[in-house]
């Protein structure tokens, strides 16, 4: 059973020192297959990114920009950033006072550029950052002492959701996608898990029947796949969403990533699913690849999401393409304030902007979804385009 990887021929070699590190994790991972049996592959993601000191988020590694192994839309420049602040500052109107509550920051560049183009009337009280790795909370600390310190003081680091009730907006920039997975596959008497095992010096795939609570949301799916048909399901989507937001009393959640409503999802021609592997700016699709120094992700089931909204109590308030979304946040005026702002400037914020906006690029690939607690108004990012209906 393999995902026929690309060859590892293409992928640079990491230092020995690096190497170490990932040996080391591979012995955790070694140690429990043996004391346990064949690991369901949503461990092994687990541990390949999160396991303390070792983990890709967690090893202090350097993840993202050109130096790292993938961009996010934030690290290419402000135009992202300024979008995003529209539709805030659309909500903020509406709701008062309020706060913004960052999951997963990344390097602290959209929370940096946030908090210095949203206009003064509307800046939030508190911009939380829910961080659960203390190297990443270290660089965001430094990028915004360095680049917005006279608004530091509003920002607080957590180590889990908030507990009282607050009012305000959720951010949540390519965080779905990283969240385990498990991986099933399809037989013609129901389903299997696919599990991780040993193989000589690296690791190999094995499957099983599938437990109870992967097989019933594998029957819950609504979908027909062929006899063989390899994917994914991301069984925790529904207890984290609840987690993140149930004490938002009021306000909007915004989930931009890279996935598909279902029925696009699970294709019938995309028979091995849609993990994807960034290692130096390379995309493959070799998980067992140095585990520890690259990054693993899952394509997001946008109707998954919408779907675990209705059993937290919050309501789909839009759904549609990030190019969409930043169109209907006035992504045009934007671009021509920079641009008349600094006209050095325009080959780069041109390139930011196919960056963003292009069908292959991020434009189409990335999808952006809004959710809402006691809201009540309509939402500019989501006018041009609602794609509600696909989900």
């Amino acid at each position: 059973m393999s995902r026929h990887p690309k060859s590892r021929a293409s992928l640079p070699d990491p230092p020995d020192e690096l190497k170490q590190l990932s040996d080391e994790l591979r012995d955790v991972i070694r140690r429990e297959i043996r004391a346990e049996g064949p690991m369901p592959f949503s461990r092994y993601m687990e541990l390949a990114l999160y396991q303390p000191g070792l983990g890709y988020y967690c090893a202090g590694l350097h993840k993202l920009g050109e130096t790292g192994d993938f961009m996010t839309s934030p690290e290419l420049g402000s135009l992202f950033a300024a979008c995003i602040a529209r539709q805030i500052e659309e909500v903020a109107e509406h709701l008062g006072e309020y706060d913004i509550l960052e999951i997963g920051a990344g390097s602290g560049r959209l929370a940096a550029d946030i908090l210095q183009l949203i206009d003064e009337p509307f800046r939030p009280r508190r911009y939380l950052i829910l961080e659960r790795s203390a190297d990443l909370a270290k660089v965001q600390r430094e990028h915004l002492a360095a680049t917005a310190p006279r608004w530091l003081d509003r920002v607080e680091w957590l180590e889990r959701p908030p507990e009282e009730a607050w009012q305000g907006v959720i951010l949540a920039n390519e965080v779905i996608d990283a969240l385990a997975v498990e991986r099933f596959r399809a037989t013609e008497s129901g389903v299997e898990q696919i599990c991780v095992v040993e193989a000589g010096e690296t690791f190999g795939w094995s499957s099983r029947p599938a437990p109870k609570k992967l097989a019933t949301a594998f029957s819950n799916l609504g979908v027909e796949l062929q006899d063989g048909y390899q994917s994914e399901l991301n069984l925790q989507l529904p207890d984290w969403l609840s987690a993140v937001t149930r004490s938002m009393r009021r306000g909007l959640a915004l989930f931009i990533d890279y996935g598909y409503p279902r029925r696009e999802y699970y294709l019938h021609e995309r028979t091995d699913g849609t993990l994807i592997c960034h290692y130096r700016h390379r995309a493959h699709d070799d998980v067992f690849f140095w585990p520890g120094l690259q990054d693993i992700t899952a394509f997001v089931d946008f109707t998954a999401l919408a779907e675990a909204a209705d059993l937290s109590g919050l309501q789909v308030e839009g759904y549609t393409s990030q190019v969409m979304f930043l169109l209907g946040c006035g992504l045009e005026q934007v671009l021509a304030n920079q641009l008349a702002f600094s006209e050095d400037e325009g080959m780069s914020l041109n390139a930011q902007t196919r960056q963003l906006t292009m069908p292959g690029m991020m434009g189409e690939r990335f999808q952006v979804m809004g959710l809402g607690r006691e809201l009540g108004i309509p939402l500019t990012g989501f006018e041009l385009l609602d794609l509600r209906r696909r989900l």
